[in-house]
């Protein structure tokens, strides 16, 4: 089964009442943006999911911007949204895909088989002429399935340092070169990380691009064996997004460095690398 589910296949499910679970993963800056975005329009039976606190735990120099979150209030999460194992969970996003990725990559390493992302977001949605409703969601279904979290292959900062493998930024080409940095301390990239730009997975409507383009996107920066990967980003969203676009490409094992940029710059005695 694909980790993408289209807009068409969603509405058949809806349609029919299939057991489906739909979590809408959003998060703007000011508190309580992202329920009011949920609450102005979303997916008919989607339940609200807050990318900043369901989905990573507090922020910080020596962690990074968004770290994995504490598997106890994950599971207060489960519970409230009431994941079980019989029905099938579907994510998405009304932006790029990135917090839909982060949620896949996040309920995939609690434990949550079988989590689609709806390809193209809501955006796809509308396209496709389905309807969008308002008002604060369906409520959740009360206990849940257990946390097991460990699901998905992590790197620290010690194993990146000491990795021989390809290492991959996701960020744009300009933050991976060093030429802007708006969001964390330095500009620049991890030494011998090779870019992959989550543009260069996306077809221009945020869709993903054929699985067999994505392969040999990855191919031609060395992925030969998937499992000697690590991805990162800035945090852990955009390098989420390239990890599900591997597994939606056939290529399942690379490991996300969570701390990303944002931990690895942090700290002065870390090495920076600039490209022309």
């Amino acid at each position: 089964m694909s980790i993408l589910i289209s807009p068409q296949d969603l509405n058949e499910r809806i349609s029919h009442g299939a057991k489906t679970t739909i979590l809408a993963s959003l998060w703007m800056p000011h508190e309580g943006g992202g329920f009011q975005l949920f609450q102005s329009e979303h997916i008919p039976t989607a339940l609200f999911c807050d990318t900043a606190a369901a989905l990573a735990s507090t922020p910080s120099s020596s962690v990074g911007r968004n770290p994995l979150p504490d598997p106890d209030k994950l599971q207060r999460w489960f519970n409230h949204w009431g994941l079980h194992d019989d029905r099938e969970i579907i994510v998405y996003d009304q932006g790029k895909g990135l917090f839909s990725a982060r949620a896949w990559w996040i309920l995939t390493w609690a434990g949550v088989k079988g989590v689609r992302i709806l390809d193209g977001g809501l955006a796809a949605w509308e396209r496709a002429g389905y309807q969008i409703v308002g008002g604060p969601g369906n409520l959740g279904r009360g206990q849940a399935q257990e946390v097991v979290a460990g699901q998905l292959p992590v790197a620290t900062i010690d194993e990146v340092k000491n990795f021989d493998g390809v290492l991959i930024d996701t960020r744009e080409a300009n933050r991976y070169a060093g030429r802007k940095e708006r969001l964390d301390l330095k500009a620049g990239h991890i030494p011998g990380a090779v870019s992959v730009p989550t543009r260069e997975i996306l077809n221009p409507d945020n869709t993903f691009r054929p699985a067999e383009e994505i392969r040999a996107t990855f191919e031609k920066v060395g992925v030969t064996d998937p499992n000697n990967v690590i991805v990162y980003s800035g945090s852990g969203v955009h390098s989420a997004q390239a990890i599900a676009a591997m597994h939606y490409a056939g290529l399942p094992g690379a490991a996300l460095y969570l701390g990303g940029w944002s931990q690895w710059c942090a700290d002065r005695n870390n090495p920076v690398e600039r490209s022309d």
